[in-house]
C-alpha cells in the first residue's frame, strides 16, 4: 500500500476515512479496504482535492460496486465515492436528461419516462451509476451508453475540471477514452419524443427480463466476460461445461453462467481464480479467449 495519511485530505470539505471497507457495498460483499475512502462535497471540492494530491498516489473512482472485484489485500491509494450530492437528475429541453455521476441508471430512465423522453429505458436493466456506465460505455437490450451520450463532464486526475463530447470519449464495446484517475462527476444524454406509459411499459418489460434470466437476489459481480465478436459469453461457458462451477463458496450461476456468485463465504481470490478456471476451459473447448467485463482492483493478499 502507498501510505496515503489521512492528512492528506488537502482542506477536503467532504469526508476522508483511512482503512475504509469496501466490501461493505460493493455487490460481491468481498475484498480488503481503501487505503483512504474520500466523498467529495461537490465537483469544486474534488478538484481542489485532487490538485493538492501527490500526483503519485493512484486514485479511483467506484460508484456501487456492481461490476468490480476487489482484490483481498484492498486498495492503495485513494478510492473516490461520489455521495448522494452527486446524484440529482434533471430534464432540459430538447429531450435531455442530465445526470450526476452518483445517479443509478433506474433513477435516469425514470426521469426520462415521466418528461415523456424515450430511447433512454434500457439504462433500467443497468445496476450501476451514471460515472461508471460512462466510463465503461455499459449497455443492455440492444443498446448502450454511446447512443444517448452528448457530453460528460470529468475531474481530472489533476484536478481539472473538463467537458468531453462524446466522440472524445473514444467508445467502443465496453470501453471509453476516459482516463485513469479520472472522475465522470455529470453527464447529458439525449433521447426522443415518447409516451410515458409505452416507456414505461418498456422499462417493465427490461425489468421482468432481468428477474427471470439474471441472479439479481445474489452477491454477484453482474455480467463477468465480454461478449466475443458474433457470440455470447454464457453460451460458450455453457458449452465448456462450467455451469454451477464452484471454487469454495465462489460459483458459475446456475441461472446465467456469465455471473459468479458469492454463496456466503468467498473471498476474491477465489472468485477470480473461478473466473480464470472458467476462461481456460473455455478457451479449451471452443478456442476462444474470453476477456474480463468485470473491473479486477486492487492487490493480492
Amino acid at each position: 500500500m502507498s501510505a496515503v495519511a489521512p492528512a492528506s485530505d488537502g482542506g477536503l470539505r467532504g469526508t476522508a476515512e483511512a482503512g475504509a471497507s469496501l466490501a461493505d457495498f460493493i455487490w460481491f460483499r468481498t475484498g480488503g479496504p481503501a487505503e483512504l475512502l474520500v466523498r467529495p462535497a461537490d465537483v469544486a471540492d474534488l478538484s481542489d482535492f485532487l490538485r493538492t494530491l501527490d500526483p503519485a498516489v493512484p486514485v479511483l473512482p467506484i460508484g456501487v460496486g456492481s461490476n468490480l472485484i476487489v482484490r483481498d489485500g484492498g486498495v492503495p491509494g485513494v478510492v473516490v465515492r461520489l455521495p448522494k450530492s452527486f446524484a440529482k437528475v434533471s430534464i432540459e429541453p430538447g429531450g435531455l436528461v442530465r445526470a450526476g455521476g452518483a445517479a443509478m441508471g433506474i433513477s435516469v430512465a425514470s426521469a426520462a419516462r415521466d418528461a415523456g423522453i424515450a430511447g433512454i429505458e434500457f439504462l433500467r436493466g443497468i445496476p450501476g451509476t451514471v460515472g461508471g456506465a460512462v466510463r465503461m460505455n455499459a449497455g443492455a437490450y440492444g443498446r448502450d451508453v454511446s447512443n444517448i451520450l452528448i457530453e460528460a463532464k470529468l475531474v481530472l486526475r489533476d484536478g481539472t475540471v473538463e467537458t468531453w463530447d462524446a466522440a472524445r470519449l473514444g467508445y467502443s464495446y465496453r470501453h471509453s477514452s476516459v482516463p485513469a484517475g479520472a472522475v465522470v462527476v455529470e453527464a447529458l444524454f439525449r433521447g426522443s419524443p415518447g409516451d410515458p406509459a409505452a416507456i414505461g411499459e418498456e422499462m417493465d418489460r427490461i425489468a421482468a427480463e432481468r428477474e427471470a434470466s439474471q441472479p439479481l437476489r445474489s452477491r454477484t459481480g453482474g455480467s463477468t466476460f465480454k461478449n466475443p465478436d458474433g457470440g455470447k459469453a454464457w453460451a460458450l461457458i455453457d458449452a465448456a461445461g462450467c455451469r454451477g462451477l464452484r471454487n469454495g463458496d465462489a460459483q458459475v450461476s446456475e441461472k446465467h453462467t456469465n455471473f459468479l456468485l458469492n454463496l456466503g463465504g468467498a473471498s476474491s481470490a477465489e472468485i477470480e481464480a473461478l473466473g480464470e478456471t472458467v476462461r481456460e476451459r473455455v478457451k479449451a473447448t471452443s478456442g476462444v479467449t474470453l476477456e474480463w467485463e468485470i473491473q479486477r482492483v486492487g492487490v493480492a493478499k
